[in-house]
């Protein structure tokens, strides 16, 4: 017998879970006490860590944000640049 299993959203398989393609925005961080982003809310309340924004980023999953490679070789997560300075990741709100 084979089962069927109709999602109304696209999905994708990020780390052997199945997630739904819905764009989120960050809305809150949390930094650590060297002031370090270390997890981000989403507008959908969900949080996640640095690394795991990363990774959603990469498949689209959230808006005005970017993975670029720093001076250290190291990937890391800002916003897009739109001239707005309060909506910068280590500008929003903290949770």
């Amino acid at each position: 017998m084979n089962f069927f299993i109709f999602l109304s959203h696209p999905t994708y398989n990020i780390g052997g879970e199945i997630m739904e393609k819905r764009q989120e925005s960050v809305i809150a961080v949390r930094k650590n006490g060297d002031d370090d982003i270390i997890e981000l809310k989403l507008s959908n309340g969900q949080v996640v860590d640095y690394k795991e924004a990363q990774r959603m980023e990469k498949y689209r999953m959230i808006v005005n944000v970017n993975v670029f490679k720093g001076g250290d070789g190291e990937e890391h997560l800002r916003s897009n640049p739109d001239g707005d300075p309060t909506n910068n990741l280590d500008n929003l709100p903290q949770f």
